[in-house]
């Protein structure tokens, strides 16, 4: 059984020439919809880029930018082809 994931927000997504792939989005989730990922019953985000490609990674990458409000800005996903090796990083 799948469990529930956060849907959200519109970003692009790109290619890096070195076969990893790039995903920018901006997201806005607050405090509240992220305590569903400590309840267990969200272990995922999807957002959407703006070529309409949903992208899901897991919500643990986003733990490090939590905070009292939520989380807010605008990320960058990097990953391979089969999303993974995940990395997340805020850039504004």
């Amino acid at each position: 059984m799948q469990r529930p994931c956060f849907r959200l927000g519109f970003g692009f997504c790109s290619q890096h020439i070195d076969s990893m792939k790039r995903y920018e989005f901006h997201l806005r989730l607050t405090a509240d919809q992220y305590l569903e990922y400590y309840r267990g019953t969200a272990r995922h985000v999807v957002v959407r880029c703006t070529t309409g490609q949903n992208i899901q990674f897991p919500a643990s990458l986003l733990q490090q930018f939590v905070t009292t409000d939520g989380i807010s800005g605008t990320f960058a996903l990097t990953c391979d082809d089969q999303l993974k090796n995940s990395r997340l990083e805020r850039l504004k």
